[in-house]
C-alpha cells in the first residue's frame, strides 16, 4: 500500500515517524520524493554548518546553549527550504530514483544498459578554466559504433581502463608524462567512467577530465550539477562542460590544455615521474578541491587501480 503523501516525509527535523513510514513502500512516488527531499535537506545542513564553523573562527565563540539552539534552527531551516525549491539535488535524485524504480519493475530490468548515471559530480569538485587555444577539433573519422559504446558507463574499473587507456597512452607519450597519472585523473574526475556529465536525454559528454565550457569554447556543451570549493566550503553549482564526439577527442583536448597553458608547466615537466605530475596538478589550481592531489594518490595506491590494470594486462 503506497505511503500517503501527508506521511511521506517529516515536517520537522525531529519527526522520525514520517521517515519510518517510507520503509513500507520505498518505491512509491511519494516515498522517492521524500527521500530525495531529505538528502537535499542534509546537504543544506552541511552548508549551514560549514558557514557557522567558518564564522566562529573569526568571531567570538558562542555558548554551548547558543550553539545547540543554532544547530536546531539550522536543521529546521534546511528541512523547510528542501520542501520548497531546495538546491535542485532533490529534483535530480527524484528523477533518478523514479527511473530506477521503473526499470526494476520492468521485464527488461534484468538487462541493465549502464546508462542511468548521475550527472551530480561530488567527487573531485573540479573547476577547470581552459585556455582559448585548447579547443578540441571534431573527430571526423570517429567510428559511430565505437562512439556509441563509449557513451555508456563502464561496468567496472577494468572496462574503464579498456575504453580510455589506449587514447591516454598515446597522448601521454606525446606529452612525455606518465599515462598512469593521467588515467588516475580520469578515474577521479569521472568515478571510473560512471559520473561523466550527461545531457537531459542521457547523451554522454565523454568529458574525462571535467573541463568546463567557457565563453571561448565553440564546441558542443552539456550542463550538469557539480560541487566546487570556495574558501574551503563546498558550493553546489550548475556548470556547462565541454562535450566531445569520442574519448580520443576528449583526451587530445586535455593534452593540448596541459601543453599550452603555463599553469601546468610543472606537471608536464615532471615527465614520467608520477608523483611530480600529481603534485604539479595539485598546485596548479586545476581543481578547486584542496585535497585533489591526495585523492589522486589514493587512487594510484589503491587495490582497485592495480586490479583494473592487471585485469587488462597493463603493467604499472
Amino acid at each position: 500500500m503506497p505511503v500517503p503523501a501527508s506521511n511521506a516525509g517529516a515536517n520537522t527535523y525531529s519527526n522520525l515517524n514520517g521517515l519510518a513510514a517510507l520503509k513500507k513502500d520505498p518505491s512509491s512516488p511519494q516515498a522517492i520524493a521524500a527521500v530525495a527531499q531529505q538528502i537535499d535537506a542534509l546537504f543544506l545542513q552541511m552548508m549551514l554548518k560549514s558557514m557557522r564553523d567558518a564564522s566562529a573562527e573569526v568571531g567570538q565563540a558562542d555558548s554551548n546553549e547558543m550553539g545547540m539552539y543554532q544547530d536546531m534552527f539550522d536543521k529546521q531551516i534546511a528541512l523547510t527550504l528542501s520542501q520548497h525549491q531546495g538546491l535542485g539535488l532533490g529534483a535530480q535524485l527524484t528523477r533518478q530514483l523514479s527511473a530506477a524504480a521503473a526499470a526494476a519493475s520492468s521485464p527488461a530490468a534484468a538487462a541493465p544498459t549502464g546508462n542511468a548515471v548521475s550527472p551530480v559530480r561530488m567527487g573531485s569538485a573540479m573547476i577547470v578554466d581552459a585556455d582559448a587555444d585548447a579547443d578540441a577539433d571534431a573527430d571526423a573519422d570517429a567510428d559511430p559504433a565505437a562512439a556509441e559504446a563509449e557513451s555508456a558507463a563502464a561496468a567496472d574499473p577494468g572496462e574503464f581502463v579498456s575504453q580510455v587507456f589506449p587514447s591516454i597512452q598515446r597522448a601521454a607519450q606525446a606529452l612525455g608524462v606518465s599515462p598512469f597519472a593521467m588515467l588516475a585523473q580520469a578515474a577521479l574526475e569521472t568515478g571510473w567512467g560512471k559520473r561523466m556529465p550527461r545531457g537531459t536525454d542521457g547523451t554522454s559528454s565523454r568529458n574525462l577530465f571535467g573541463i568546463k565550457a567557457d565563453d571561448k569554447w565553440a564546441g558542443p556543451r552539456i550542463a550538469a550539477d557539480t560541487v566546487e570549493f570556495s574558501g574551503g566550503v563546498a558550493v553546489p553549482r550548475r556548470t556547462a562542460f565541454r562535450a566531445y564526439g569520442s574519448i580520443e577527442e576528449s583526451v587530445n583536448d586535455f593534452a593540448r590544455l596541459l601543453s599550452s597553458s603555463p599553469r601546468y608547466r610543472d606537471a608536464v615537466a615532471g615527465g614520467a615521474n608520477i608523483q611530480a605530475y600529481v603534485e604539479g596538478i595539485g598546485k596548479s589550481g586545476y581543481a578547486t578541491d584542496p585535497q585533489y592531489a591526495d585523492k589522486l594518490n589514493d587512487i594510484l595506491n589503491s587495490a582497485t587501480f592495480r586490479g583494473a590494470l592487471a585485469k587488462r594486462n597493463v603493467l604499472l
